[in-house]
């Protein structure tokens, strides 16, 4: 078994990488690190969760440990498609860094560009960006980068379905022909497989799983979901999520649970807040030192589930995870893939659950297809009984029935009363009896006409002949 002590790895990243405990590599590691020093370019296809950061950390730092920075001019190049996954490169980096003079900078939306710029103008050995930054500081002319000797994409795939292809293609011609670059990525659509045929020079290509894989020790399982009602079903489907964590008892000791817009991570959160589950938010409206703090509480343990978007669905490693909740089916069946890959890391156990809908049907059917297995279908943990905020409805409906009949009979008790001292009238009596005054009716009799009374017009007056002869 290859162990990094055997990928003439520099001493002082070897002993780094043991300071974190830190033995065997991985697959994708393994192979991908020596050809990575060997100055050839990579393509790397591996599934989330396999190690792709430490393989190309560790060779650029390696490769990085002798020279200089200059003032604007990195030495290398990390694109990113998500803050929060630069975030978590960088912090990989100090790691393997501890016992070398190297430096680094972080550039992402949310941050001051005055602090980013000081760091750039001191030099930095490895740039970590996400696309759309690292272009504002270059066309404010506060970055060059002619000096990238190594430039990294991480993340392809993601970076395809967020749009990001004509920035990543500015950003390559903006780079040396002579770099090295190392390619990652999760799926091989057409788009990048084009993208990989223009820039990367005879890569090393290396593929670990079958493309779009989930992970063997992920436990996977869907519920098939039904509503009463239209207008109660999100309600009901939140209530379905709570009894399926019950359900998990003390085996979830934390999750991740994934809606598709950002809208319904917020009510979602919310609503397990309502009902006492520790629970955040975590999307790409929320500011961005919200969203670090929600992550490192998460990270750290003070947080037990982590409500998110499909921002938080690649790259972010957090090894403990054990339960990942898909609260919505995703639209595209390769995020499903990204989405569970947060559970079941470093051969760890992990349970994957699915709420699934009939209008969500297609888009199980793909994912389904995509993983080349059958999703085993589980029960409903509110099957037996009638869904909570349905119980709570009726319950206050009965309510307001009982309060209404109550208000009924006593207006019909009344009413009996009123009719057996005051027979009815017939319609005689009713015909020659006087006409009951109003209250103001004096008042109204003795106030002076006002209107066409006396003050009505003298042409009114007139005849129709009268007036056609004027």
């Amino acid at each position: 078994m290859t162990k990094f002590s055997d990928l003439s790895l520099n001493p002082k990243i070897l002993k780094a990488i043991d300071e974190a405990g830190y033995e065997t590599p991985t697959p994708i590691q393994a192979q991908a690190i020596p050809a990575a020093l060997a100055g050839k370019d990579v393509l790397g296809i591996a599934q989330t969760g396999t190690g792709k950061t430490a393989s190309f950390t560790l060779p650029m730092i390696h490769l990085l440990a002798r020279g200089r920075a200059r003032a604007r001019m990195p030495r290398s190049l990390v694109l990113c498609p998500t803050r929060e996954l630069a975030a978590q490169v960088a912090e990989n980096f100090d790691t393997y860094t501890k016992h070398l003079k190297l430096t680094k900078a972080l550039l992402i939306g949310g941050v001051s560009f005055k602090e980013q710029d000081l760091l750039i103008d001191k030099g930095v050995d490895v740039l970590i960006a996400t696309p759309g930054r690292l272009l504002d500081h270059f066309e404010r002319g506060k970055l060059l980068l002619t000096g990238v000797q190594v430039m990294v994409v991480d993340e392809a795939d993601r970076m395809l379905d967020m749009g990001f292809i004509p920035d990543i293609e500015r950003i390559f011609g903006l780079t040396p022909f002579t770099r090295q670059t190392l390619f990652f990525s999760a799926t091989m659509a057409s788009e990048i497989e084009r993208i990989t045929n223009t820039f990367l020079s005879a890569p090393t290509r290396i593929e670990v799983a079958r493309q779009a894989t989930a992970s063997e020790t992920i436990e996977q399982s869907v519920v098939m979901f039904k509503g009463s009602r239209r207008d109660r079903e999100a309600s009901e489907k939140r209530a379905v999520l709570r009894g399926l964590i019950d359900a998990e008892g003390a085996a979830c000791t934390n999750g991740i649970i994934f809606c598709n817009r950002k809208t319904d991570v917020d009510i979602c959160a919310k609503s397990l807040l309502k009902y006492g589950y520790d629970a955040a938010p975590i999307h790409g409206d929320l500011d961005q030192s919200q969203r670090t703090r929600t992550l490192e509480a998460f990270r750290e343990g003070k947080l037990r589930f982590l409500v998110a978007s499909d921002v938080a669905a690649r790259g972010l490693d957090v090894p403990s995870v054990s339960h990942v909740f898909n609260f919505d089916v995703p639209s595209h069946p390769e995020d499903y893939v990204h989405r569970i890959g947060r559970t079941g890391r470093a051969g760890r156990d992990g349970k994957a659950m699915m709420l699934c809908s009939p209008r969500d049907q297609k888009n199980f059917d793909a994912i389904e297809a995509l993983i080349k297995k059958d999703i085993p279908r589980q029960e409903n943990p509110l099957k037996s009984s009638e869904p909570a905020p349905a119980i709570e409805a009726a319950s206050m409906a009965r309510s307001r029935d009982d309060i209404g009949d109550k208000n009924i009979s006593e207006r019909s008790a009344g009413t009996d009363t009123a009719r057996a001292s005051h027979p009815p009238k017939t319609r005689t009596e009713r015909s020659t009896a006087p006409r009951r005054r109003r209250k103001n009716d004096s008042e109204h009799e003795s106030q002076p006409i006002i209107g066409l009374g006396d003050h009505m017009p003298s042409f009114i007056a007139l005849s129709f002949e009268d007036r056609r002869s004027q």
